[in-house]
């Protein structure tokens, strides 16, 4: 599930320190649309005690985030669109290795990644693709539109996730305003690892369930989904949250697959 947002017991001058900080410190979607069939060949449907996503970064290789509650004997879908359904385009594989980034913190939600080794190579075809890693880590520009999908819930009162993959295209908007007394007011602090998301007057944003989906902004992989305000998807207030890939996480991902081959 998308992690709802955790208070923080530091003061306001800690928390803007916090942001002026690049390296750290060591959901469903809402108001989108089912995609076509198979068309986001890169998704990945994972089942452990709730319903993640994912992204294929190579052909035994996922990224997603690291509160999705995995282990080794989850089921890792490829070329999926829908949640049940025995489509013949599924690969059904398993974990063979959970690496979540050293450095994650559950309170303030930085480095909520997690890479998960499979136990044998994708089949690369029309309905499973590789979700290319951006050659940089630099900053998504405010106002830059994006696009988020994942089987996760479709409205705040609906308990089941979705049973086909569903698209929203979310905007982002800046630091400053995600930070301010009308929306996450530091609690916690939306740094320079991350990214928000969402549309200013509300209705269109990630959800229970798609959480560890990739963020795609203009074409490029910019971002994981992480967290938001706990039943209130959608709410203007609480806009998505997703990972940044910085180039601090870039290279603890490339370092990692790296020395497990």
């Amino acid at each position: 599930m998308r992690t709802p947002r955790a208070p923080l017991a530091s003061s306001l001058p800690i928390a803007i320190c916090l942001l002026l900080l690049p390296g750290g410190l060591c959901g469903e979607i809402i108001g989108g649309k089912e995609v076509t069939p198979h068309s986001r060949p890169y998704m990945v449907l994972l089942k452990g005690n709730d319903i993640c996503a994912g992204a294929l970064i190579a052909e035994n290789w996922v990224l997603t985030a690291a509160h999705c509650k995995l282990n080794k004997r989850a089921e890792v879908i490829l070329g999926a669109h829908s949640l049940s359904k025995n489509e013949p385009q599924k690969q059904k594989m398993r974990v063979e290795k959970l690496f979540s980034y050293p450095c994650y913190d559950q309170e303030t939600h930085e480095g909520d990644l997690r890479l998960l080794k499979l136990d044998r190579k994708a089949r690369i075809n029309k309905n499973v693709a590789i979700l290319h890693l951006p050659k940089s880590g630099q900053d998504v520009k405010p106002g830059t539109m994006c696009q988020v999908a994942g089987w996760g819930l479709v409205n705040n009162k609906s308990g089941t996730p979705s049973e086909t993959l569903r698209e929203v295209n979310v905007t982002v908007i800046d630091r400053k305003t995600c930070n301010d007394p009308q929306h996450y007011n530091y609690d916690p602090v939306i740094g320079l690892n991350m990214v928000c998301a969402g549309d200013r007057k509300g209705g269109k944003d990630s959800c229970t369930g798609d959480s560890g989906s990739p963020l795609i902004c203009e074409g490029t992989f910019r971002g994981v989904t992480s967290f938001g305000l706990e039943g209130k998807c959608g709410d203007p207030q609480g806009p998505g949250i997703y990972m940044l890939l910085t180039k601090k996480y870039l290279n603890w991902i490339i370092k990692t697959m790296k020395e497990e081959v």
